[in-house]
């Protein structure tokens, strides 16, 4: 990731677990302050481009979540373990976001998924919308599967 990259990151983190998440810019310097939002996109017909880095904090958030579905599902998840897997998630998005190099263009996609992830995270350490932020979660690791070239990646089931 870029520099102008980790910094877009940093501020949707900061900002984002405060509540609503800011929309990133797709060119910050071309568009003089206006906001626009990024849509996902394959990258010419192709999947973008992955690193190892990447590749191991996402396997990561998908085991982390892999394990935690099944007491989620049975509504036996108790807060405690939504804010620790809140955590872990966290610490797998701040580990690709320090270390992962990725084009421009396949970072400012990573983005909107981590976005979602990020949002989904801030929801697991909400009193009320815990398990509709892990869903979210899930969906941003489907997406994540959809878009990335990762070798092998299965979407969950939820």
């Amino acid at each position: 990731m870029n520099l102008l990259s980790k910094s877009l990151l940093l501020t949707v983190v900061v900002l984002g677990f405060g509540g609503g998440l800011p929309t990133l810019a797709a060119e910050p310097q071309a568009h003089a302050g206006a906001a626009v939002a990024i849509q996902l996109q394959l990258d010419q017909g192709n999947k973008w481009q992955t690193d190892d880095i990447l590749r191991r904090g996402m396997s990561e958030i998908r085991l982390a979540m892999a394990e935690s579905l099944p007491p989620i599902h049975n509504d036996s998840f108790t807060p405690a373990q939504y804010e620790a897997l809140a955590g872990r998630v966290e610490a797998q998005v701040d580990y690709v976001v320090g270390n992962c190099t990725l084009s421009e263009r396949a970072d400012q996609q990573l983005h909107v998924v981590l976005e979602q992830i990020i949002d989904g995270s801030a929801a697991m350490k909400a009193g009320t919308g815990r398990n509709q932020g892990a869903v979210k979660i899930v969906q941003a690791l489907a997406k994540y599967g959809e878009y990335f070239d990762h070798a092998g990646w299965q979407p969950l089931e939820h």
